[in-house]
């Protein structure tokens, strides 16, 4: 697994939607490493990867409520066991469930297993709320997928938090998983 900085020398063979990470995260002038590997389904899978890019990769869960009404894209340490009751006491929603996979498309334009918190940019209704567990904010990297599970990235923080989630027009409500 070989490491990089910023974007692809050549966008071939590469979906769209990846593509408009690099340009979105080029745009703001992001600063951020890559690495790219075999599709990472599972937060298991990204073990290889943490340790390229020397980082955690973060859990990302599409969550919605009952009535498939209100929809939450959450960020946690990938070592934490999610619980709903813990959650929805805090966002005041009950019986939270995992959010279809069609809506994944619709809202953010990514599939299962591609969450990413940069699937935000193609979020432009804000249909879905993005909610960071704190303990994120104590590294000062984020590591998380360009909208497709055969890349990772590696990015400051404080840029994520101060440039790129701003950009996207979403507000993140802080959570104590």
């Amino acid at each position: 697994m070989e490491l990089y900085n910023g974007r692809p020398e050549n966008a071939e063979g590469r979906l769209a939607k990846e593509i408009r990470v690099y340009d979105f995260l080029d745009a703001l002038g992001i600063e951020y490493q890559r690495v790219d590997h075999e599709a990472a389904m599972t937060i298991d899978a990204c073990e290889e990867i943490d340790r390229t890019l020397e980082i955690s990769i973060c859990k990302n869960l599409f969550l919605c409520n009952r009535q498939e009404t209100s929809f939450y894209l959450l960020m946690m340490p990938g070592d934490k066991k999610f619980k709903t009751k813990d959650l929805s006491a805090q966002i005041n929603s009950a019986r939270l469930s995992f959010g279809k996979p069609e809506y994944m498309e619709e809202f953010l334009d990514i599939t299962p297993g591609s969450l990413s918190v940069l699937g935000l940019m193609n979020d432009r209704e804000q249909r879905v709320q993005l909610l960071i567990d704190e303990d994120i904010l104590k590294d000062p990297y984020i590591g998380c997928h360009p909208c497709i599970n055969t890349s990772s990235l590696k990015i400051r923080t404080q840029d994520m938090m101060e440039k790129i989630i701003p950009e996207m027009k979403h507000s993140p409500m802080l959570v104590r998983l």
